[in-house]
C-alpha cells in the first residue's frame, strides 16, 4: 500500500496495472531492432536509418499493446472503460517522436536501455510495497545491491547490456545483468534509483534533462542528489512516476502544455492550460483566460445562467399571473353581463306581471261601472266603450296596422303572458335581435357566456318563484330547471345506547345516548361545556379515534359503516380548515369538481357553486384570497363560511357542522342558518353543535339534543315541544329569557331550578320518561325523583349493567384498519370524478398555489444559489481527490436545502388534506399532483446551484454530467423529504432533514479497514451521488493521470462503469421513498 494525497492505494491491484501497462511500453521501445546498431551512424550523430529505427520502435508499440488488453481489462478495469484510448492517451507518440530520436541519436544502443519485463515487475511491485508515496528506495537486485552499485543505479542514470548478450524483453522472471557504460537517462524517460534501465514517461509529464542547482546540489526540476564525491556524475532525466503528490514534478505545469515529454510551452492569451495538458484549449467568448491560465474564468456564465434563468422564471410567472388575471378578469364580466341579463329579465317580467294585473284590476272595475250605469240597455252596443288594440287580441276595423314589428322583449313578455310556464324569457338576452327561440339544455351549453347565463337565469328564476308562490326550495328548484327533480339519497341516521369511553381510561365522554336525526330536519346540539357535543358529531360521522364505542348506529335502519357513504356526507369541521392561498370561489368550485356526480354536467356544477355563494352572501369577496395566519385574507366570518360552503357545493345527504355559527355576528348567523334551512328543505339531514342562539335562530331549528355534563342525553326532540317537556317537572322559562340560555344555565348550576330539582337528576327523568336503562351508578337519583315527585314510578328504568369495552375496542381497531387499508363499500350511488380527473384539478390548484408562493420559491432558489458560490469558492477541486471533498459538501448542502423546501409539500396542508381524503378525494390523485408539481423545483434547482458552483470551482467534468448527478440526487432526497413532512411534526420534520444528510455521508466517508460501514454506506445515497460526481470528473483525467485515477478510485471503492448505475440507483431510491410516502400517508397520514 502507498500513501498518495490522503489516498491509500491498494498495492497489489495498482502495481499489477502499472507492471502490465509499463511492460507493454518497454516490450515497445526496448525491441531490439535488427537493422540498426551503433555502427550504422556517423561522428555527427547523423542517419540514414534513424526514422526508420524510430518508426520500427513505436510500431512495436502499437502492436504490443493490444496483447495486454485482457489482462488489463481484468486486473484493472475498475479505472478504465477503454484500454486502448487510455493507453493511447499516455503512450501514443506518433504525432511527435523526436524524443526517441534523439535518445537514439545519443546512446546508439537504446534497445539496450529500456527495462525488460521483469525490471519493470521489480520496480513497480517494490514501489507499492512500499505503502508510501514518500519512500522511493528499492530493494537490492541483481545489478544493485550493497555489493555492487554502479553509478547507472543511481537516479536519472541507466546502463546498458553487454554486446554479446541477447535480451528477452518478455521475460519477467529473469533481470538481466545489466551494468554496463552508465549514461545519464535520456530525456523523456525515467531511471528510477535502484534500476539501471529506462522507462519511457507517460504523454501530460515534462521529463526534460536536469540542471544541477549548485547551491543545494539537486538536479532541477527533479529532487534527486547527485552522489557525494563522484565528480564524473552529472544530472539525468526523471526519477520516478507515480501519483501526483510524490511526482508532481513531472507532471506538465498548471499553465503550460506539452505536446512532447521533452517540451513544455506556456499557454498563451485567450487558452488556458490544465496540468498534465498535452495542448492548450480555447477559452470560451465570454471568459476571461490571460497567459499562462491554468482554468477559464466562468464566472461570467455563471452569472448569464442566473441572470437567463431569472428572466425566464420572471417572465413564466408575470406571464401564468398575468393569463390567469386576464382569465379571472373575463370570467367576472362574462358573469357580470350573465347576471345583468337574468336580472333585466326577471324585472322585466315583474314590471308586465304586475302591468297585467293593473290592466286586470282597471278592466274589473270599468265592467262594473258599465254594469251599473248601462243595466237597463243591454241591447244597446252602440254605448259601450269602444275597444282599443291593448284591450282585445282582435284590432279595430279599419285600425291602422302597425308597422313596426314587436322588439325581442315585447315578443319575450308576451310569451310569459301567453305561457306563464314557459321560461323562454330567461334563455333570451336583453336587447339581442338577432337571437333565436330555444330552450337549451344544460348539457348543449359550452361557453362560458352561456353556462354562466344558464346559472343566473336558473337562480333568478329560483328567487322570482319562491317569492311569488311561497314553494319550498325543493319545488322551487324543480320549477325553476322545468325538470323533474332529483332527490338527494335520504339519510337517517338512529343510535341506540351510544356509549363512549377514553381508551385504556374509565372515563365517559358519552354514556347511553340513544336517538335519531332525521332528513329534512335541523337538529342541534347544545349543551354546557364537557358535555361531548363534538364527540358526538365525531361518532356519528365517523371520525371519532382513541376512544372506545359502544351501543349501535344505524344508518336508514342498517347497520353499514358511515364511511360507506362518505361520499354524500358532509361534515364541517370547527376550525376553518380551508386553503388560504387560494380564492372563496376557487375553493368551492375545486369542491364541487371533486366531489359532485360526475354525471352531473358542467353547467349544474357552476349553478351549484354560484347558488351557494349567493345563498353564504360570500359574491364581494369570491375572488379574494382567504387568507392565512402570515397574509391577511378575508374576514374570519367570511372564512367560517366558506368553511361550510365547502360541504354545501357537493350536495350532501347528511351534513354534520361543529359550531357553524361560532364567532359570527347574528347577521351572518342569521344568513348561515337560513343557507342551511334551504338545504333541509331539500331533504338533507342537518346536525350541528351551536352555542348560545338567539331566539330567531333557536326557532329556526326542528330539533333540539340537549347533552348534560358527562354526555348524557336531557331532552331529545322536537324544539317545539322542549318547553312542555321542562314544564311537565317544575323547569318553566321566565319571561324575556331565551330558553337554551336557561337550560344551559341550569346544566351549568348557575341556576338552580325550583323543587329541589338537580342537574344530576335531569338526564335520568329523560331516561324513565322514554324507558330507557338507567346505569346503576345513576339508580340514586331515581329514588330522589321518585320521592320528590310523589311516588314517580321507575319500572321502566331497568338497570342494566355497562358494556364491556374490551370486545368494542378490538371492533374499533379492526374498522379503522379496515378503512385505512381497504376501500369501503359505496352505499352513496354517487359516481365521483376518477383518479385521472381528480389528478387534473389538483394539478391546477397546486399550481395555482406555487405561484401564489413565488416569494418562497425565490428565497429557496437565493439560498442555493448562495451555497453554490460559497462552496465553489470554498472547496476548489483538487487534482489529486478529483475534488471530492468539494463534492461532499455539495452533496450535504443539496441535499439538507432541497430537503428542508420539499417539507412544504406535505407539513402545510395536513388538515386540508384530512378533511379532503375523508370526503372521498384521491389520495393517489393529491399524492401525483404534489410529487409532479415538485417536479419544477427538481429541474431547476441544479442549474441554480451549478450556475456558481460549476463556475466558480470550474471542475474537469462537464456542466450536463455534473447536472444529471444533482438532478437525480434532488429527486432523491425530495421523497425522503415527504417521509419526514408525513410522518413527523414541521419542526422534527426540519431536524430530521439536516441531521440525515450529514450522518449518511459521514458513513459514506467510512475507510475500508470499517468493513461494517463499508457494507451500510453502499446503501445511502450519498456514497451513489460521490461516487457519481467523482466518475465523472476523474473520467477527464487521462495520461500521465493514469496511475492517480486508479489509485484514488480504488481507494474510494469506485468504479468508472458504475457512472450510470449510480444515477439509477438514485432514480430508484426516490421512487422507492415515494411509495413509502405514500404508505405512511394512507395510514399514518390519517391519525
Amino acid at each position: 500500500m502507498i500513501e498518495m494525497s490522503g489516498i491509500r492505494v491498494n498495492s497489489s491491484r495498482v502495481s499489477s496495472f502499472l507492471v502490465l501497462l509499463i511492460l507493454v511500453i518497454v516490450l515497445g521501445c526496448s525491441r531490439r531492432v535488427w537493422c540498426a546498431d551503433e555502427d550504422e551512424f556517423d561522428e555527427s550523430g547523423n542517419s540514414k536509418a534513424l526514422p526508420l529505427v524510430t518508426s520500427l520502435i513505436y510500431n512495436q508499440i502499437s502492436n504490443l499493446t493490444r496483447i495486454f488488453n485482457k489482462e488489463i481489462t481484468e486486473t484493472l478495469g475498475y479505472c478504465t472503460k477503454d484500454v486502448d484510448r487510455d493507453l493511447d492517451g499516455a503512450f501514443k507518440f506518433s504525432n511527435n517522436l523526436d524524443f526517441l530520436s534523439n535518445c537514439v541519436k545519443e546512446t546508439k544502443d537504446v534497445t539496450k536501455r529500456v527495462c525488460t519485463a521483469a525490471e519493470m515487475k521489480f520496480y513497480f511491485t517494490s514501489f507499492m510495497n512500499t505503502k508510501s508515496a514518500d519512500a522511493q528506495f528499492l530493494k537490492p537486485n541483481r545489478n544493485c545491491n550493497l555489493t555492487s552499485w554502479v553509478p547507472g543505479c543511481e537516479p536519472g542514470w541507466a546502463c546498458t547490456i553487454p554486446q554479446h548478450e541477447q535480451v528477452d524483453l518478455k521475460n519477467s522472471k529473469d533481470i538481466p545483468n545489466r551494468v554496463r557504460d552508465s549514461q545519464p537517462c535520456c530525456a523523456g524517460f525515467f531511471c528510477p534509483r535502484g534500476l539501471t534501465c529506462m522507462i519511457p514517461c507517460p504523454l501530460g509529464s515534462y521529463c526534460p534533462r536536469a540542471t544541477l542547482n549548485d547551491a543545494t546540489g539537486i538536479c532541477e526540476p527533479y529532487a534527486y542528489q547527485l552522489p557525494p564525491g563522484a565528480t564524473n556524475h552529472s544530472c539525468g532525466s526523471a526519477d520516478i512516476w507515480a501519483g501526483v503528490t510524490s511526482s508532481d514534478e513531472i507532471f506538465c505545469s498548471a499553465g503550460s502544455y506539452c505536446p512532447t515529454t521533452t517540451q513544455e510551452t506556456q499557454c498563451k492569451k485567450g487558452h488556458y492550460c490544465r496540468q498534465g495538458s498535452t495542448e492548450q484549449r480555447a477559452c470560451f467568448k465570454l471568459s476571461t483566460c490571460n497567459p499562462n491560465s491554468d482554468t477559464q474564468n466562468l464566472h461570467a456564465y455563471g452569472f448569464l445562467i442566473i441572470g437567463l434563468l431569472t428572466l425566464v422564471l420572471v417572465v413564466f410567472y408575470n406571464c401564468s399571473d398575468q393569463v390567469l388575471t386576464t382569465r379571472y378578469e373575463r370570467l367576472a364580466k362574462s358573469r357580470e353581463r350573465a347576471a345583468k341579463s337574468a336580472r333585466e329579465t326577471a324585472l322585466a317580467r315583474q314590471r308586465w306581471q304586475m302591468a297585467k294585473e293593473a290592466t286586470k284590476l282597471r278592466s274589473i272595475g270599468l265592467q262594473q261601472q258599465l254594469s251599473s250605469k248601462f243595466s237597463r240597455k243591454t241591447g244597446d252596443s252602440s254605448s259601450l266603450p269602444p275597444r282599443f288594440p291593448g284591450n282585445s287580441s282582435t284590432p279595430l276595423p279599419g285600425a291602422p296596422k302597425t308597422t313596426k314589428e314587436e322588439n325581442n322583449l315585447t315578443q319575450m313578455l308576451q310569451s310569459i303572458e301567453d305561457n306563464p310556464d314557459s321560461h323562454r324569457g330567461f334563455d333570451m338576452a336583453i336587447g339581442d335581435k338577432h337571437i333565436k327561440k330555444q330552450n337549451l339544455k344544460a348539457k348543449q351549453l359550452h361557453t362560458k357566456s352561456q353556462i354562466f347565463k344558464y346559472a343566473y337565469g336558473q337562480l333568478e328564476k329560483e328567487k322570482a318563484m319562491e317569492q311569488k308562490q311561497k314553494l319550498t326550495f325543493s319545488g322551487v328548484i324543480s320549477m325553476a330547471t322545468d325538470a323533474e327533480m332529483k332527490t338527494r339519497p335520504s339519510l337517517e341516521v338512529a343510535f341506540k345506547d351510544l356509549t363512549i369511553t377514553l381508551a385504556n381510561k374509565n372515563k365517559h365522554l358519552m354514556r347511553r345516548v340513544t336517538g335519531k336525526i332525521l332528513p329534512g330536519r335541523i337538529s342541534a346540539v347544545m349543551g354546557p361545556s364537557g358535555a361531548g357535543k363534538t364527540t358526538f358529531l365525531s361518532a356519528v360521522a365517523g371520525k371519532i379515534r382513541g376512544c372506545h364505542i359502544s351501543g349501535s348506529i344505524l344508518i336508514n335502519g342498517k347497520p353499514d359503516s358511515i364511511h360507506c357513504y362518505k361520499k354524500i356526507v358532509g361534515f364541517v369541521p370547527q376550525d376553518d380548515i380551508v386553503h388560504g392561498n387560494l380564492t372563496v370561489e376557487e375553493n368551492l368550485r375545486f369542491s364541487a369538481r371533486c366531489r359532485l356526480s360526475e354525471d352531473i354536467q358542467k353547467a349544474d356544477k357552476v349553478l351549484v357553486v354560484e347558488r351557494v355563494i349567493e345563498s353564504l352572501g360570500l359574491q364581494a369577496v369570491r375572488d379574494s384570497l382567504v387568507g392565512t395566519v402570515e397574509r391577511r385574507g378575508i374576514s374570519g366570518g367570511q372564512k367560517k363560511r366558506v368553511n361550510v360552503g365547502l360541504e354545501m357545493v357537493m350536495e350532501p345527504s347528511l351534513l354534520i357542522l361543529d359550531e357553524p355559527t361560532s364567532g359570527l355576528d347574528s347577521a351572518s348567523s342569521a344568513l348561515l342558518i337560513r343557507a342551511l334551512r334551504r338545504e333541509a328543505l331539500e331533504g338533507v339531514n342537518i346536525c350541528m353543535v351551536v352555542h348560545q342562539p338567539s331566539y330567531t335562530l333557536y326557532k329556526m331549528f326542528d330539533d333540539l339534543i340537549l347533552l348534560a355534563k358527562g354526555g348524557l342525553t336531557v331532552y331529545h326532540g322536537s324544539v317545539k315541544k322542549v318547553e312542555e317537556y321542562f314544564a311537565s317537572f317544575g323547569v318553566t322559562v321566565p319571561d324575556r329569557v331565551n330558553p337554551p340560555d336557561h337550560f344551559i344555565d341550569i346544566l351549568e348550576g348557575i341556576v338552580k331550578p325550583s323543587g329541589g330539582l338537580t342537574a344530576e337528576q335531569l338526564p335520568v327523568r329523560w331516561m324513565l320518561h322514554n324507558g330507557y336503562a338507567v346505569p346503576p351508578d345513576m339508580l340514586q337519583y331515581c329514588d330522589e325523583i321518585a320521592s320528590g315527585s310523589g311516588g314517580v314510578s321507575t319500572s321502566k328504568g331497568v338497570p342494566t349493567p355497562e358494556a364491556s369495552f374490551a370486545g368494542s375496542e378490538l371492533k374499533d381497531k379492526e374498522d379503522h384498519s379496515q378503512h385505512r387499508f381497504f376501500k369501503p363499500d359505496d352505499l352513496s350511488n354517487r359516481r365521483t370524478p376518477g383518479v385521472l380527473k381528480q389528478y387534473r384539478y389538483f394539478l391546477g390548484r397546486n399550481g395555482k398555489q406555487r405561484l401564489r408562493e413565488a416569494k418562497l420559491q425565490a428565497a429557496d432558489y437565493l439560498i442555493l444559489l448562495l451555497a453554490g458560490a460559497c462552496l465553489g469558492t470554498l472547496s476548489k477541486v483538487k487534482d489529486d481527490t478529483f475534488g471530492y471533498f468539494g463534492y461532499m459538501y455539495t452533496v450535504i448542502a443539496v441535499s439538507l436545502l432541497c430537503k428542508i423546501s420539499a417539507l412544504r409539500s406535505f407539513s402545510q396542508d395536513k388538515l386540508e388534506y384530512l378533511r379532503e381524503n375523508d370526503s372521498g378525494m384521491s389520495s393517489l390523485a393529491y399524492f401525483l399532483s404534489k410529487d409532479t408539481v415538485d417536479h419544477f423545483n427538481t429541474v431547476i434547482k441544479p442549474v441554480v446551484f451549478l450556475s456558481m458552483f460549476y463556475s466558480f470551482s470550474n471542475p474537469r467534468s462537464t456542466f450536463l454530467e455534473n447536472y444529471a448527478v444533482l438532478f437525480c440526487l434532488i429527486y432523491c432526497v425530495t421523497g425522503v423529504a415527504y417521509i419526514f413532512a408525513i410522518l413527523l411534526q414541521p419542526a422534527q420534520a426540519q431536524l430530521w432533514c439536516v441531521l440525515l444528510p450529514v450522518v449518511l455521508t459521514l458513513i459514506a466517508n467510512q475507510g475500508k479497514d470499517d468493513k461494517f460501514g463499508r457494507i451500510v454506506s453502499g446503501y445511502c445515497y450519498p456514497t451513489w451521488a460521490l461516487e457519481a460526481f467523482i466518475i465523472a470528473n476523474a473520467q477527464r483525467y487521462s495520461g500521465v493521470w493514469l496511475i492517480t485515477r486508479c489509485a484514488a478510485l480504488n481507494d474510494f471503492g469506485y468504479d468508472v462503469h458504475n457512472w450510470t448505475k449510480c444515477l439509477l440507483l438514485l432514480i430508484l431510491s426516490g421512487i422507492l421513498c415515494r411509495f413509502l410516502a405514500f404508505f405512511f400517508l394512507l395510514t399514518f397520514g390519517k391519525k
